[in-house]
């Protein structure tokens, strides 16, 4: 189970975090970047997005758990559809790498 949750956890930086902006302290990662292709970035990144959760439930994840993930995903897929500004806030947002946290909160018994 750990080696999985690790696993989630690289995910996840490489999709929210991997690159920094050059003289900023503002990370971003492929997720940010594919989004940017119009309509079809969008829906490839929340599919993506869609496999932490549904490898969180697969880990046992009760349904407050995924369903505050699945809220964090709907919502970055969302705002993700507004073009340039949604991106800026898309890559700001970081959802895979909330969604990790809220598993991993979950897993070390901080949430129930």
């Amino acid at each position: 189970m750990r080696e999985r949750l690790e696993r989630l956890k690289r995910l996840a930086w490489l999709l929210d975090a991997s690159f920094r902006l050059p003289g900023t302290k503002f990370r971003l990662g492929l997720d940010a970047v594919i989004g940017l292709v119009p309509g079809g970035g969008t829906v490839i990144m929340t599919l993506v997005s869609l496999y932490i959760v549904w490898e969180a439930r697969r880990m046992g994840a009760p349904m407050s758990v995924l369903v505050r993930m699945l809220v964090n995903v709907a919502l970055e897929a969302a705002i993700d559809f507004v073009p340039l500004v949604g991106d800026l806030i898309d890559a700001a947002f970081k959802a895979n790498l909330r969604n990790v946290a809220l598993l991993e909160d979950y897993l070390n018994g901080k949430l129930l």
